[in-house]
């Protein structure tokens, strides 16, 4: 990179929409399998780069709550996928001192892809590096009613619920809002990723396929990222003063 990342303005939280895989695959004359599989190698690359620049939470959206809607057999091949990544790659997160996490309807996974899964969140839950987060059968709308029925179902006064007492209920309650969110493949759409927690993300977007995703794209993610200002609502006057 012909910039350096300046590491006093990282975003504390990034997240990613890991879109392409398919194409990918198709443009080699693959089936869509072969480009889930190879785009491990990019969540690989990637984890390992957002660690070592000093990023503390990255999210992934995985796999979402529409994506048990594609053929059976894609979906048998990510879930395949899934059980043996998590079985390869829990060494790579320790190696690493990086914690894994879900946020997602996790109980709709099969068993097999379950117990991965949670073998791998106890065995990495005391490493404090980086939190990687898999958003897994997960979608924003499906969070933001499922935590609007855990609200009634709590009997919390109408009138008491703000947005700190609200984002109690969602899934990622204990993780700040991610600042950046990327996506890759060309497509300009949040997907219903995210959807409360992205109220004040910069987006970036991206053509590369996810497979093709590396270290340098997610450096120039960043650095695009530190060239922006960030306002809430403000007046830039109000920012510099």
């Amino acid at each position: 990179m012909s910039q350096i990342i300046d590491t006093n303005n990282l975003p504390k939280h990034i997240a990613i929409t890991m879109d392409g895989n398919g194409r990918w695959a198709e443009s080699k004359g693959k089936i869509r399998a072969f480009g889930h599989k190879n785009g491990v190698k990019a969540v690989r690359d990637t984890v390992e780069a957002a660690a070592e620049i000093g990023i503390k939470f990255l999210t992934l959206y995985a796999f979402s709550t529409e994506n048990w809607s594609r053929p059976q057999s894609e979906i048998n091949a990510l879930m395949s996928l899934l059980v043996s990544a998590i079985n390869k790659e829990t060494k790579t997160l320790m190696n690493n001192n990086i914690k894994l996490s879900t946020i997602g309807a996790t109980d709709s996974l099969p068993s097999k892809a379950k117990k991965e899964l949670n073998e791998a969140i106890e065995e990495t839950k005391g490493n404090t590096r980086m939190t990687l987060i898999l958003a897994l059968s997960y979608s924003g709308r499906w969070e933001i009613l499922n935590a609007t029925k855990n609200l009634i179902a709590d009997g919390i006064n109408h009138e008491k619920i703000n947005e700190q007492i609200f984002q109690q209920y969602l899934t990622t309650k204990s993780v700040p809002d991610p600042e950046l969110l990327i996506r890759t493949s060309g497509e300009y759409r949040i997907s219903n990723f995210l959807l409360w927690q992205i109220a004040y993300s910069e987006l970036y977007f991206t053509n590369r396929l996810w497979p093709d995703f590396r270290r340098q794209d997610l450096e120039k993610a960043i650095l695009n990222y530190q060239n922006r200002e960030r306002r809430f609502g403000k007046t830039k006057k109000q920012i510099q003063n």
